[in-house]
């Protein structure tokens, strides 16, 4: 390359080739789609608007765009090797005048053709919601296209004002590459180390680049990859099968990455490799200049998915996996422990990583029915909320997955998104008499939640107790206008306490039979409440269809108890029952990792 490949033309130039006929832009692909963000648009159009308001300009000033790499190619059409984000953006701009405009009045412009988006055209002059659902790319256009608009809407007067100085004093860095030069080769070079590429997206380059004489049918394979890339990448976007995979609520928006770092890790990528940024990357370069490594790496990808795909469709093989990776388990590891084994060595394998991260480092495999119980429940026993919350969580989350497979003909599956999602930790059933409230604010608000629950019984059933207390929470919540009384809050918040039979504050109320899943919401609005509030608000979500563990619902409907004839109460004997329920199930759940012989 010299520097004859390089100058600056103004965007008026970029609309129409030497014959008068629209300049042809191709994206080959190789290339990541469409990807920016109403955020970068807004401030392309800002960047204009700023530089067509400038006092006295000077005629030779002008707004200078970033490079657009571009390589001719022997059928027409430029190869847009980088800055087609830019250029996509600036073609959506000009569309917009254009639509402003009667037909006779509008401008040629230049055209897009995306090798991997064959019916672009037609999205863009018929935008939809419908549409920008279809594939990702056209998700982005569509916000992109909404973005324009709603800019142009507040700046009606300046539209003509900014279109000419987008046209004839905004330019762009020219560069163009020579015959000889490699386009792919240099996209890579010209993205490796950029922040708005993500490794995937660099190897989607090596994946799909052209020209090699070496594979037969390259145009053919480049499609059918491109293809198939979408189709991974779109199964990964649900969220269903991307939590029960992944903790990350913040992976960039290609995640299709994980199944590239899966390969890698197999092949020994490590943990020096994995200190160079693009260590992926670069790992990929390596194996892909060897011929024929383009077909089998690919076909690596696809069945590495597959495989994730099956643990994900098994019920049994989904709810272990998926509570393995919310404990922080490498997904990589988990593909190690499947390799040359069966279907149901590998899940007891699985079930053994349970027991060691929930129960102990034991050899389960020596245990008797009998010893294992008996380690559950001494395990159980010695948890406390504060000092054990973590194992209290997990133990809590696998109590809700082991009931669910104990019902081997039950379809339902534990939503690991919205459990994920929704920061579901762990809170008390019923109230701790220790924790009541101190502020004003809160003493109100505790009292409010109290006098609610009482308002809903059926006037019938408010006897003379009811009734007084619900007269002692108006009396004090009007006071308290006026004047605060410690001693006065102190009094009613003993006999409410009393009345709802959370009095007797016991070492068991911070232990397991005492403790489930709330999430962050109920924890933050209810915390210190009672357990008929509790129990209230609980329901209510759940009768809205909001997610709630199978597990936490059956606490608050008493599921569990002996006796369910009082829902207002959480007794002694609904806290022993819940916990031999947690003992039972967990000691079913690890007796399946014993090998039946026949």
């Amino acid at each position: 390359m010299n520097h004859s490949d390089l100058c600056l033309k103004p965007i008026h130039e970029l609309l129409t080739d030497e014959n008068g006929n629209p300049t042809q832009f191709w994206i080959p692909a190789y290339q990541r789609g469409y990807r920016w963000k109403p955020l970068q648009v807004t401030q392309l159009l800002d960047d204009i608007r700023e530089f067509s308001q400038r006092r006295n300009p000077q005629p030779e000033e002008f707004y200078c765009l970033q490079p657009l790499v571009i390589k001719a190619t022997e059928h027409g059409p430029f190869e847009v090797v980088d800055g087609q984000q830019r250029l996509t953006t600036l073609l959506l701009i000009l569309r917009h005048f254009n639509e402003r405009l009667a037909d006779k009045y509008r401008q040629k412009l230049f055209t897009l053709d995306y090798e991997t988006r064959p019916k672009l055209l037609t999205f863009l002059n018929e935008p939809s919601e419908a549409g920008a659902d279809s594939n990702v790319d056209y998700f982005y256009l569509f916000n992109a296209i909404n973005t324009i608009e709603d800019w142009f809407s507040n700046r009606v007067h300046e539209v003509d004002e900014i279109k000419s100085a987008l046209l004839n004093k905004t330019r762009v860095i020219w560069f163009e590459l020579g015959a000889q030069d490699n386009a792919v080769d240099a996209f890579t070079r010209l993205n490796v180390g950029k922040i708005a590429l993500t490794d995937d997206e660099l190897i989607r380059a090596l994946f799909l680049k052209r020209g090699d004489a070496s594979e037969p049918q390259t145009a053919v394979r480049q499609l059918k990859i491109a293809h198939e890339w979408d189709q991974l990448e779109k199964a990964l976007q649900a969220d269903e099968f991307w939590y029960f995979l992944s903790n990350q609520q913040s992976r960039p928006q290609n995640r299709i990455g994980l199944l590239f770092e899966l390969v890698a890790k197999a092949d020994g990528l490590g943990s020096g490799a994995e200190q160079d940024e693009h260590g992926i990357f670069h790992a990929y370069s390596r194996k892909l200049k060897v011929s024929g490594a383009t077909s089998k790496e690919w076909l690596r990808i696809k069945q590495t998915f597959m495989m994730l795909e099956e643990w994900f469709e098994d019920r049994t093989l989904y709810h272990i996996v998926g509570f393995l990776i919310h404990q922080g388990m490498d997904v990589a590891h988990i593909c190690k422990l499947s390799l040359q084994t069966t279907k149901s060595a590998f899940e007891r394998k699985l079930r053994k990583e349970v027991f060691a991260c929930t129960i102990g480092e034991e050899d389960i495999d020596s245990f008797t029915p009998e010893m294992l119980h008996m380690c559950i429940s001494e395990r159980l026993e010695e948890l406390e909320y504060g000092r054990h919350s973590p194992s209290i969580r997990s133990l809590l989350l696998l109590f809700n997955l082991a009931t669910l497979l104990d019902s081997p003909r039950s379809n339902l599956r534990f939503q690991f998104d919205s459990f994920k999602n929704g920061e579901w930790d762990i809170e008390h059933v019923r109230s701790i008499a220790s924790s009541r409230p101190m502020r004003l604010h809160d003493q109100v608000s505790w009292l409010n939640l109290c006098a609610g629950y009482l308002e809903a019984q059926k006037l019938e059933d408010q006897g003379t107790q009811i009734k007084q207390l619900l007269n002692s929470i108006y009396a004090f919540i009007e006071q308290s206008k006026k004047a605060h009384s410690d001693e006065a809050f102190e009094s009613l918040y003993k006999k409410l306490l009393a009345f709802f039979q959370e009095n007797d504050e016991a070492p068991t109320d911070h232990g397991i039979c005492n403790l489930t899943l709330l999430d962050k919401g109920t924890n933050r609005s209810y915390k210190n409440a009672v357990f008929a509030v509790k129990r209230k608000a609980m329901l209510a979500l759940d009768q809205s269809g909001i997610f709630v563990p199978l597990c936490t619902r059956n606490v608050f409907l008493k599921c569990y108890s002996p006796q369910a004839d009082n829902v207002m109460f959480w007794s002694k004997d609904d806290r022993e029952a819940y916990q031999a329920e947690i003992t039972r199930a967990l000691v079913g759940f690890f007796s399946a990792t014993q090998e039946i012989t026949p």
